[in-house]
């Protein structure tokens, strides 16, 4: 059994993402910032802790990352303010990565998105550049933390089921990037342990391949 611990744990990926790895065997740990939700989470096999990380120091986080085999970042602003976005999607998740490295957690699943970088491309006057600004500067903190990071870049996420059926790293993404958040918590709970993908980005969306086929081409 691992022990993984999955940030924002009431998130529709991260939910899924419980279910599957508790089916699996595994101990879940969801962080939650509302104590509402504990039921919702309780429900999908996972034990919820509540932790807003958003106003917690790295120690805090660390000390609730210690003894986990794993963390998954699945938090977020969910848009809103720039300011709170850079909070959150940003400075919160840099602390995280530190209170990894801190409570020796090596392994770091990030959910970010497709085309995040500092070439993001999103003009300064758009609703989005805060969250792409505050990506490019989390995911480059990761790449850089020494930690045995995987970067997901799912695209335009949708609420339809997860199938499985994905393309990696697309090339042409000119016919759309919708790819159903089942399938991102599919992806998620892959490649926890395929270390293959240790200090790699994986972009994918919903595609004609099978999940375990599509990601061998990491290999």
């Amino acid at each position: 059994m691992t022990r993984i611990a999955i940030i924002g744990g009431h998130g529709k990926v991260a939910l899924e993402l419980s279910r599957i790895l508790a089916a699996d065997g595994n101990d879940v740990t969801s962080f939650i910032r509302n104590p509402d939700h504990r039921a919702d989470v309780e429900a999908r096999g996972a034990t919820p802790v509540v932790l807003d990380v958003e106003h917690s120091t790295t120690a805090e986080i660390a000390g609730a990352l210690r003894h986990h085999d794993a963390v998954v970042w699945s938090a977020g602003a969910g848009g809103g303010s720039p300011e709170r976005t850079y909070t959150v999607d940003r400075d919160a998740a840099i602390r995280s990565m530190d209170a990894a490295a801190e409570a020796g957690v090596a392994r770091y699943i990030m959910v970010s998105y497709l085309g995040a970088g500092p070439d993001h491309g999103v003009p300064a006057d758009n609703s989005f550049f805060a969250y792409a600004e505050a990506k490019a500067a989390a995911d480059a903190h990761l790449r850089a933390s020494g930690l045995d990071w995987t970067i997901l870049g799912p695209g335009s996420l949708t609420d339809g089921p997860g199938n499985g059926l994905i393309e990696v790293n697309p090339a042409d993404t000119s016919d759309g990037t919708d790819t159903a958040r089942g399938n991102v918590s599919l992806v998620a709970a892959a490649v926890l342990g395929l270390p293959a993908t240790i200090r790699r980005t994986v972009e994918f969306r919903d595609g004609t391949l099978p999940l375990a086929a599509a990601l061998e081409t990491l290999a």
